[in-house]
């Protein structure tokens, strides 16, 4: 064997130990931030395409294919569809009061954006009430916490 051969091995491990080998980082489709009056309201979720979610900054966990696929979808919503030239809820930037008596308020930032909501404002598109269902179940079920 040569004597190179050790040095370019090494070189070889060093490499592949800097870049990794899991590959590039999935994309985010959204973070969730939630806040609120009650217990356990504080949460912080990062959904990734490839259907995980980081809980409270921890590790990923896996999510179900129907909540990835509603998670898509709402991304979609979010930041809009350039094919049909639909401007999306977080392009417009969305951001609704709370109503009297709010218990749990939402931040939810994309890649166009940012929108803001709580359980009692008024007004909400549809994509909201998705968001705060598919927030609950992920937290309940991948992140098993209580809310």
């Amino acid at each position: 064997m040569p004597r190179r051969a050790p040095h370019a091995f090494a070189l070889l491990l060093a490499l592949v130990a800097a870049t990794g080998c899991s590959g590039p980082r999935p994309a985010d489709l959204f973070v969730v931030q939630r806040s609120g009056s009650i217990e356990g309201a504080r949460l912080t979720l990062r959904i990734t395409d490839d259907g995980g979610v980081h809980c409270n900054g921890g590790g990923r966990r896996d999510i179900t294919s129907a909540q990835l696929i509603d998670a898509r979808e709402l991304r979609r919503e979010l930041d809009g569809d350039q094919d049909k030239q639909q401007v999306g809820l977080a392009q417009r930037h969305l951001a609704l009061k709370p109503g009297v008596i709010t218990t749990l308020s939402y931040r939810v930032r994309s890649e166009q954006g940012t929108v803001a909501f709580s359980d009692t404002s008024a007004r909400q598109p549809q994509a909201f009430y998705r968001l705060a269902k598919l927030t609950r179940d992920i937290a309940r079920g991948a992140c098993g916490l209580p809310r």
